[in-house]
């Protein structure tokens, strides 16, 4: 929330207060030279102040105490870590902030005060019924600040969610704004997260391991496709030299199905090597074994002899 729009707020707030005293009234204290109202009324703006100060002075000090953690270096998941509890925290406060001054506020009319009062009196009937309207409210509430403590995820972690693939942008009390890989937000509530699976690509490090599959005749020598998977990650950045492997994995009636396992730093560059080694394996089978591209037998009787052609 920006400076400007917390600002507002409280002055709209103190007008919306201010309304609940009867016109008639006002008049009658104005012309009775009774000055109890007008300082009621500037120890509310004092209030509002107050409270907008504190959320500044948390601001500043949240920026300046994030500094020292940069998050756009590689290995940056202690800073994520950081970084998303000091955000999460910081909501916390500034909503506890803001209730606690509307509260001081609307205590200082004597109206609301003895409302108050037969509202204490029927406290049971009045809890159970604000209870069952808040359920959800609550539930996200206490979803986000679980979320800032046990961090299932931490801002920017790689997440497949809803059967998107995208990244943590926001995490705030009540929602989470995952970025998606084609640059849409989705929007989740913090329960969501704590009642529904979801994979998290870098809970505890970044690097991460990419599957290919290839699909080929029975007569491909398996030997030169590991020859040519390993020349061709030796010669693309995008691979950090950990997993290189391929093995066959099935075999069916007319293809032998292999599997490529090969790793890279994170999940974005992990996508690059895996279309890249796809594209180079195709284009090295279509040019040194065509006859091993995938193929499908039919046995044809011809006077009584079989023929085996293939199609």
């Amino acid at each position: 929330m920006k400076t400007h729009s917390k600002l507002i707020i409280s002055i709209i707030t103190l007008i919306l207060v201010s309304l609940l005293q009867p016109i008639s009234q006002l008049l009658t204290r104005i012309t009775r030279l009774d000055f109890s109202f007008l300082a009621t009324q500037r120890q509310n703006f004092l209030i509002a102040a107050a409270a907008w100060v504190s959320i500044e002075v948390l601001r500043k000090l949240k920026i300046r105490f994030l500094k020292r953690y940069d998050i756009s270096k590689e290995d940056n998941l202690h800073s994520r870590k950081i970084y998303t509890q000091v955000n999460i925290l910081e909501k916390v406060i500034i909503f506890i902030i803001i209730i606690g001054a509307v509260g001081l506020i609307l205590l200082s009319f004597d109206s609301i005060r003895k409302f108050g009062v037969g509202l204490f009196a029927s406290a049971g009937v009045a809890g159970i019924i604000l209870g069952l309207s808040a359920q959800k409210v609550v539930g996200a509430l206490l979803a986000g600040i679980q979320i800032a403590i046990t961090q299932p995820f931490r801002i920017d972690d790689a997440v497949v969610v809803e059967g998107e693939w995208g990244w943590i942008e926001e995490i705030n009390l009540t929602y989470v704004v995952v970025r998606l890989w084609d640059k849409r937000r989705l929007v989740l509530p913090s329960s969501y997260f704590l009642e529904k699976p979801f994979q998290n690509w870098t809970r505890n490090n970044a690097d991460i391991i990419g599957t290919i599959f290839l699909y080929t005749d029975y007569n491909i020598p398996f030997d030169d496709l590991r020859t040519e998977l390993t020349r061709l990650l030796n010669a693309t950045d995008l691979w950090d030299k950990k997993v290189n492997v391929l093995q066959v994995t099935d075999s069916k009636e007319t293809t032998v199905e292999s599997r490529i396992l090969v790793s890279a730093k994170n999940s974005p560059i992990a996508w690059d090597l895996r279309v890249h080694i796809r594209e180079k394996m195709i284009e090295y089978i279509q040019k040194n074994y065509p006859e091993s591209l995938p193929r499908t037998r039919i046995v044809m009787e011809n006077n009584n002899l079989d023929q085996q052609t293939k199609i």
